[in-house]
């Protein structure tokens, strides 16, 4: 059975067309990009070229590219690096809904002794600038904010952070894996010092990713060794996964008008038959400011899992907005700190679509989904009544 796959913020499919980009390097072309022989040399021109077409799509400059392995690689590397620059600053800006590779690491800060100040959202998911204003303080060694929450989708106001941080005189870093595909980006306009995004969320594959650093930023590598890229970071490139990102990218700037209206419409019908057809659903963060493919919808007094299993059967792939490990009832971060009731945030999940999303996907989904959601609450202590009763937010 072909898989209804609407997981696309976890990980997408790899275009044929990238595909076929990489995979002469893979096999014919596998010389080193840094070796002196012509045999090299001609893989070495081939990531100079990918180079130059990765940057023309961030309006940036090719040397201001480091090539990494994935986003969380690229996160750790921009903020670890912001702290052995300036030495004499010990505290870090971030807020609480950002992906665990921000998070998990200013965990780990600060049992350094590092400090760290939270930001909230609001219930839409929306960051307070006056917050933002209010924490920045002179030991303020970097703010790091992402561009697009992977679970809501809710698009932070970044022209107006960087805005606010250069103002400041503080570094700026952006988790960017999110946004970099579906919507605009512009560094040459953008004044955000650090950006990560990662090749596996825009159809290229997993395991490459880039980290730009703005001209005149002061950076310190995190991975030393090698002379590759410039001595910033030490490993033989992943040439055939860089010139497949490249290709990515690429198309992902042909296709933008067409993930911003297409695949836009795509996820709004499916939002709004969602809502149409099941009692007591709800969706999670701000619906105008957010990403064009992806809908966090909430489900009262049902296991976001069980949807999850039951949605399998049927071959439809999404995720749950609740991140519950084996033991635990604690939702997700992201609803946590929106102040999402329990009831509902336990019953969350993500759709995010892609532009191989068909309508027909979506059909089926619409299909089966309401008769899920009525088979799972017939088997839970789910009562109308009590849907009408404030719900706990413990």
């Amino acid at each position: 059975m072909k898989p209804v796959y609407l997981d696309n913020n976890a990980t997408t499919m790899v275009a044929p067309e990238v595909v076929a980009e990489m995979l002469p390097f893979l096999s014919e072309y596998y010389g080193n990009p840094s070796s002196m022989h012509t045999f090299g040399g001609h893989v070495g021109t081939k990531l100079k070229e990918a180079r130059s077409a990765i940057a023309g799509v961030l309006g940036c400059q090719p040397d201001e590219l480091i090539f990494t392995s994935c986003g969380s690689e690229g996160d750790n590397t921009a903020v670890l690096s912001a702290l052995a620059a300036q030495p004499d600053k010990r505290h870090i800006v971030t807020t609480r809904v950002e992906h665990p590779a921000i998070l998990s690491l200013a965990k780990h800060l600060e049992e350094k002794d590092y400090e760290v100040t939270y930001l909230g959202v609001d219930e839409k998911g929306r960051l307070s600038l006056d917050e933002l204003g209010q924490a920045i303080r002179k030991d303020t060694a970097i703010v790091s904010i992402m561009y697009a929450n992977n679970e809501t989708g809710v698009i932070f106001p970044l022209p107006e952070i960087a805005a606010l941080c250069k103002a400041r005189g503080v570094l700026l870093h952006t988790d960017a894996v999110q946004a970099v595909g579906k919507i605009a980006i512009d560094l040459s306009k953008l004044p955000v010092d650090m950006l990560v995004l990662s090749g596996h969320k825009l159809h290229a594959p997993k395991g490459v990713g880039v980290l730009y650093v703005r001209k005149g930023t002061p950076f310190r590598p995190f991975l030393i060794g090698g002379h590759q890229e410039r001595g910033r970071r030490a490993g033989t490139e992943n040439t055939a996964g860089i010139i497949a990102l490249a290709k990515a990218m690429t198309m992902a700037k042909e296709h933008m008008a067409e993930e911003n209206t297409r695949v836009r419409a795509l996820r709004d019908r499916l939002e709004a038959g969602i809502l149409a057809a099941v009692p007591h659903a709800q969706i999670n963060g701000d619906t105008e400011h957010r990403l064009p493919n992806t809908t966090s919808i909430a489900f009262k007094f049902v296991e976001g899992e069980a949807i999850l299993l039951m949605l399998d059967q049927y071959g439809i792939c999404a995720s749950s907005g609740s991140a519950c490990t084996s033991g635990s009832l604690e939702p997700s971060h992201v609803l946590r700190a929106m102040g999402v009731p329990f009831t509902y945030a336990h019953g969350s999940i993500r759709f995010s679509l892609s532009r191989y999303t068909t309508e027909a996907d979506v059909d089926l989904v619409l299909e089966k989904l309401p008769g899920i959601i009525e088979t799972l609450r017939r088997m839970s202590p789910f009562r109308e009544e009590d849907a009408a009763k404030p719900a706990c937010t413990c």
